[in-house]
């Protein structure tokens, strides 16, 4: 058997298989998870015909993807790695690289939300630098603005923004502060793909951003991420740092051997770097997924919007998510903070949701300086984060994503209404 006919077989099998998926919803016999994955045949398929091909490691697919993804987003370059995580550490890595012409010295501090994942901090730490945690508001969970800019010091070089749950930070004050105070701007963008502030897409404002495309996000490649600037130097240094320094994607490649004739040039390093390259497959997702990725949001947003108004009327008790005007929310879960003058607590609300099948979580890590971790690591925080607070306390949500349809949305309004009603 060809190649060209065993492909086309397993292709078929993926096909059917996939087509013939329909998962039946009963309300209160049917699980509500948080995350429903977004790949399908078209993923398999690419992904199966890099195995057939034997080469699965970083190559064509992943330039591809990364093409796709920096025309989507309206930036200039875009460097997969093989998670957000990796994302982050290596954009942190490149700014505090003697290398780079604006290095940010060692003990310099960045400013970032409270309320985030542990991956945005950590990495902070992990480069030399000090973060320091600003409260955010309760009106879209973002860094708030009037607090990162009485956040800042001299000390302060980088502002990295979160760009929470699908709704986008303000950036066109977040970029005039910056280029007031000369600071550098990095946006975690891992968790709002697509989000735009006056139609432009988050993560093309900073001089860096980054993205995650994990499981549960809007487009995933099971585990991956990416690295976006329109900085020449950024992605010059991203792109060897993400594979052990070495220069075999740089574009001055061939310079770099001239400089250096007695070292053979394939395994020539030019800067300190990892092994976070992406493998092939993830390549594969990554090409179609972004193709899908504006379906998969309009499918969020209707849910989003449509639980904003059907909550509306306990608004007295509940924080709803709010789209910020001249924003789009891109709605990465559904956000709920039960407001400290309910008559019911955030535990009563959760054990609910749960006992009727519907998965919920906390926000993120929640508030990051309650975290135990936080008592061995350097940081600081601004001010006493009241709004962090509250949400580490009464915050969480539960899953939105592109398959859940209008049996689902009305049954997790309903059981809510009820639990409120019943409560008040």
């Amino acid at each position: 058997m060809t190649y060209e006919e065993s492909f086309k077989k397993i292709q078929n099998i993926i096909d059917n298989h996939f087509s013939s998926q329909k998962d039946e919803f009963v309300p209160g016999k049917s699980r509500l998870p948080l995350v429903k994955p977004s790949f399908g045949a078209d993923e398999i398929n690419e992904a199966i015909d890099s195995l057939f091909s034997t080469w699965v490691t970083m190559g064509k697919k992943v330039k591809t993807f990364e093409e796709r993804f920096a025309s989507y987003l309206g930036v200039k370059n875009a460097t997969m790695l093989n998670s957000g995580s990796s994302a982050n550490l290596v954009a942190l890595s490149v700014i505090t690289n003697p290398l780079f012409k604006r290095q940010v010295p060692a003990g310099s501090e960045v400013l970032t939300p409270a309320v985030t994942w542990s991956t945005t901090v950590f990495p902070i730490i992990n480069v030399g630098l000090k973060p320091i945690l600003v409260d955010v508001s309760l009106e879209d969970y973002n860094i708030d603005m009037d607090a990162l800019e009485a956040a800042i010091t001299p000390k302060t070089k980088v502002l990295m923004p979160v760009h929470l749950l699908g709704a986008p930070a303000d950036m066109n004050r977040m970029m005039e502060i910056a280029e007031e105070k000369n600071l550098l701007v990095m946006e975690d963008t891992c968790e709002s793909h697509g989000s735009e502030i006056g139609g432009r897409k988050a993560g093309s404002f900073g001089d860096l951003a980054t993205f995650s495309f994990f499981m549960s996000h809007h487009i995933t490649t099971v585990e991956g991420g990416m690295l976006v600037t329109n900085n020449e130097e950024i992605f010059e240094m991203a792109k060897a740092m993400r594979a052990f320094g070495w220069i075999r994607d740089l574009k001055n490649k061939e310079s770099y051997a001239k400089q250096s004739p007695h070292v053979d040039p394939n395994f020539l390093f030019v800067n300190t770097g990892y092994n976070f390259r992406p493998t092939e497959m993830q390549g594969a997702f990554g090409m179609h997924q972004v193709g899908k990725l504006e379906k998969f949001i309009e499918a969020r947003r209707k849910n989003h919007f449509f639980w904003n108004k059907a909550l509306e009327e306990f608004s007295d008790y509940l924080i709803l998510p709010q789209e910020r005007k001249g924003t789009r929310h891109v709605a990465f879960a559904y956000a709920l903070t039960v407001k400290p003058n309910a008559p019911f607590t955030k535990k009563a609300l959760v054990e609910h949701l749960n006992k009727n099948l519907i998965e919920t979580r906390q926000i993120e890590a929640g508030n990051m300086a309650e975290q135990p971790a936080m008592k061995i690591l350097p940081h600081a925080a601004h001010g006493d984060l009241p709004n962090s607070k509250l949400i580490m306390k009464n915050g969480f949500f539960f899953g939105n994503h592109q398959a859940l349809g209008k049996e689902e949305r009305e049954y997790i309004a309903n059981v809510i209404s009820d639990f409120v009603r019943k409560n008040t």
